[in-house]
């Protein structure tokens, strides 16, 4: 019993150390009443939403949070549909701060307090020209990404949707070069800051589209107690995941029901190349590559390739098959990733989520398995493009 108390001692003194208080107050230009909310994680690492009454304009808000983190302050509710809102995103710390805003402008707000934030408005500062030019095109794009939910939902024909995802692409095209330009500037500010949680915070969302030699390397770079963060622990489970679907790895060995309700195995296919396409029915570029995919197939087939589609049409069974079909796919086998979303949102561990096992973000991406079962090639996400693919196969195959 007494060991039994000595370690719970021990996890509440963690639960302790974790859990540290703040206090945000601020005012409110042009909005002397009514409420503003505050969306952040607390202690437990679950985003919650508070509200604060604003009295002159002026609000306060105490919470617990798990070291620095970024929050957003709104004078309306946020909806999870909505990307025009007006919202502050500040990066909090643990401590006393103050923030000043102005109804309106929110964007703009100004946070004290947080040296987290000062090294946000440094990596701002680099971003605004970039930020410029790239807004109408975004703004351009979400209003035609909801007009193609909304035909979604209507049920509309799919000529009138394939006509808008060949919109939305026309402009994701335009938005690429500020995004590769946004990508050096990030790059650079993590290379110059590297015990920053603003780098910490960047590196989240930059780390799984790195090959894995630089993931690890920015990763290593970070001092101990940034390691140990929050955000440390999610850069640290990305970039294992990222390492088990790059080459050198062994690959994960799944077992699914395919498209025509036969079970499929990856361990049925030892002995042969099998190239794993990371593919959805609503990603344009992976369905325009599709007929490059049908090349390869025909050409490589009867030297011993297979190739297992695995898609992200989890809520979508029906689009996922119609897909396959439009597309003339069905040659090859074809999987659902295993996606479950109540599991995610409680951050629960999902064994049966292929992606999650090969450290799949991004669409597509292509993993390619030797007949040992060793993952020899990515491309895609954190890996290498389409022509070095079509290269290690030549390699592999022979023209």
């Amino acid at each position: 019993m007494k060991q039994i108390s000595l370690l719970t001692a021990a996890c509440m003194m963690q639960l302790v150390v974790q859990a540290q208080s703040f206090t945000l107050t601020g005012q409110v230009e042009g909005k002397p009443s009514g409420y503003i909310y505050l969306n952040y994680p607390g202690s437990d690492g679950n985003y919650r939403m508070d509200s604060a009454k604003l009295s002159e304009g002026r609000f306060t808000f105490n919470g617990n949070i798990d070291g620095p983190s970024m929050s957003g302050l709104s004078l309306e509710r946020p909806s999870p549909m909505s990307f025009d809102d007006d919202i502050a995103s500040l990066f909090l710390e643990p401590g006393a701060m103050t923030a000043s805003l102005k109804k309106g402008h929110l964007k703009e707000a100004v946070l004290k307090g947080s040296k987290a934030q000062d090294d946000m408005e440094l990596l701002n500062a680099a971003r605004k020209p970039v930020m410029t030019g790239l807004a109408p095109l975004s703004a351009t794009y979400n209003r035609l990404n909801l007009a193609y939910i909304a035909a979604r939902k209507a049920k509309k024909d799919s000529a009138t949707l394939a006509g808008m995802l060949d919109e939305l692409e026309e402009v994701k095209g335009k938005m690429e070069p500020y995004y590769e330009k946004m990508e050096v500037i990030d790059k650079d500010f993590i290379e110059k800051h590297p015990a920053s949680y603003a780098s910490a915070y960047l590196l989240r969302f930059r780390i799984s589209g790195m090959p894995l030699a630089e993931a690890e390397a920015c990763y290593n770079r970070m001092p101990p107690a940034l390691q140990q963060s929050s955000f440390g622990r999610e850069i640290k489970k990305e970039v294992d995941g990222l390492r088990s679907g790059s080459p050198g790895s062994e690959a994960f060995v799944f077992s699914k029901t395919d498209i025509n309700g036969q079970p499929l195995s990856l361990q049925d296919f030892k002995g042969r190349y099998v190239l794993i396409d990371f593919w959805a029915s609503w990603c344009v570029p992976c369905r325009k590559g599709n007929p490059h995919l049908k090349e390869l197939y025909a050409k490589y087939k009867g030297k011993g390739l297979e190739i297992i589609g695995i898609s992200d049409d989890d809520s979508r069974p029906e689009e996922w098959k119609k897909a396959v079909s439009q597309d003339g796919i069905g040659i090859w086998k074809h999987v659902l990733r295993g996606l479950d979303m109540q599991k995610r949102q409680k951050k629960e561990p999902n064994p049966e989520d292929i992606s999650d096992r090969y450290g799949i973000h991004s669409l597509p991406t292509k993993i390619l398995i030797d007949p040992k079962g060793m993952i020899v090639g990515r491309y895609g996400g954190g890996g290498e493009n389409d022509e070095a693919m079509d290269k290690k196969l030549a390699e592999v195959f022979g023209n």
